[in-house]
């Protein structure tokens, strides 16, 4: 099994068809679960800062669709889903595809856990039809635009959680 971390991230290949994400956020639950579904904080904390991610659809309940485009130095390319399963404050669970790679759809799970102190552990599932389409992923750099993600994230949690 590959692992790779940070202070406070990790990514783990837990199976053949698996990437695990886990992250700490130094902000309550209820907060963190809000900039994840909220369209206007989006913008505010997707992508690399490079890029500027508009919210095309975010319909968030069971069923409903989602699109992000994102702008930037290497051009305009948008990823989309539908979502499956919603846990206010605890779990969603959604698909997830990269439009210039159509059909190669992933099951995304994340889970959100208290921790002591307020803050909170993001746990992030994500199960591909392959492991060819897994290791795709892996090696698109998703792992280092997932990190600048984050720390953005971070930056938006920070303000929220004031």
């Amino acid at each position: 099994m590959a692992t790779t971390s940070s202070a406070t991230t990790k990514v783990t290949l837990p199976s053949d068809l698996e990437i695990q994400v886990t992250r700490e956020f130094d902000a309550p639950r209820d907060v963190v679960y809000k900039a994840m579904t909220d369209p206007k904080l989006i913008p505010q904390w997707w992508g690399p800062r490079s890029d500027k991610t508009t919210v095309d659809k975010m319909d968030v309940r069971p069923g409903g669709a989602w699109r992000f485009v994102s702008t930037g130095p290497n051009g305009t390319y948008a990823f989309r889903g539908e979502y499956r399963e919603i846990v206010p404050f605890e779990k969603i669970v959604q698909t997830f595809e990269f439009e210039p790679m159509a059909g190669h759809i992933s099951v995304e799970t994340a889970t959100l856990a208290d921790l002591p102190g307020g803050r909170t552990l993001f746990t992030s599932r994500s199960v591909f039809s392959s492991k060819q389409d897994r290791d795709g992923m892996v090696q698109s750099g998703m792992e280092s635009g997932l990190r600048e993600t984050y720390e953005r994230l971070d930056e938006v949690l920070a303000k929220l959680a004031r």
